[in-house]
């Protein structure tokens, strides 16, 4: 018997993309030493992902929007990268480790950036670019950054990416230290920021979504027994303040 079809999120109605359904994290398997740490597919709620940027802007960024990089470590099939383009950051950019995935998230951005050149009167977007690799090899650009997870994997690999994003954006004598926040979606492994001596947590809470993403949640969900829907996700916004003493 054919595994049932998913429920079609309306974004992906609205913009002929691929980005919905809930893919179990056993199925998300690579190879990879990390695939134990990897959690399951979910795109994140557009109404989720706009609702957090705009606190964090209220956090008074150290820069205008436009000098940031968006990066979503974990981009699955690239929802959050579409919906982050529409904003104006300097450029935004995917991480993916799994093959499947990033297949899909390049081919929704070819259609997403098609349809847009296509139209006229479609707003400018910022230049996305996706990358098939793993978060902990990634290079990240000593630029302004936010960091984007929605919860993509388990506290051993992210203790391992906080510990990179400090190496790469720890003080340099002589130049100017660029600034990172870091969104945190379904923040599940928070404690391991909250804990962390170089971040400093500047909101923690439920952000609700609405009311069309939470009844294409509903649906989503029905499918399965493991996940449930309760109209928001805990989210948390952290910035890169570093440390007193050096960590390396």
């Amino acid at each position: 018997m054919p595994p049932p079809q998913q429920a079609e999120h309306p974004f992906d109605k609205a913009h002929n993309v691929d980005t919905s359904g809930i893919i179990p994290a056993g199925e998300l398997t690579t190879g990879h030493p990390n695939d134990a740490h990897v959690t399951a597919y979910y795109g994140v709620a557009p109404s989720i992902l706009r609702s957090l940027i705009a606190r964090w802007l209220d956090t008074s960024p150290t820069h205008p929007i436009s000098r940031y990089n968006f990066i979503d470590f974990g981009a699955g099939k690239g929802r959050a990268l579409l919906v982050a383009s529409q904003l104006p950051f300097h450029q935004v950019i995917g991480v993916e480790l799994n093959p499947a995935l990033a297949d899909i998230a390049q081919r929704n951005i070819d259609q997403w950036l098609a349809a847009h050149a296509a139209d006229p009167t479609a707003p400018p977007l910022a230049p996305i670019r996706l990358y098939e690799q793993d978060a902990l090899t990634f290079e990240l650009p000593r630029v302004p950054a936010l960091a984007f997870l929605f919860h993509p994997f388990e506290a051993p690999v992210l203790k391992l990416l906080l510990r990179r994003i400090e190496a790469r954006f720890a003080k340099i004598p002589g130049s100017q230290t660029p600034p990172l926040d870091l969104l945190y979606v379904n923040s599940e492994c928070r404690d391991v920021l909250d804990r962390h001596p170089a971040f400093t947590r500047l909101f923690l809470g439920p952000v609700a979504m609405s009311a069309e993403d939470h009844a294409a949640d509903l649906a989503a969900i029905a499918q399965q027994r493991e996940y449930g829907s309760t109209g928001d996700e805990e989210c948390a916004i952290y910035r890169l303040t570093g440390r007193s003493s050096p960590a390396f």
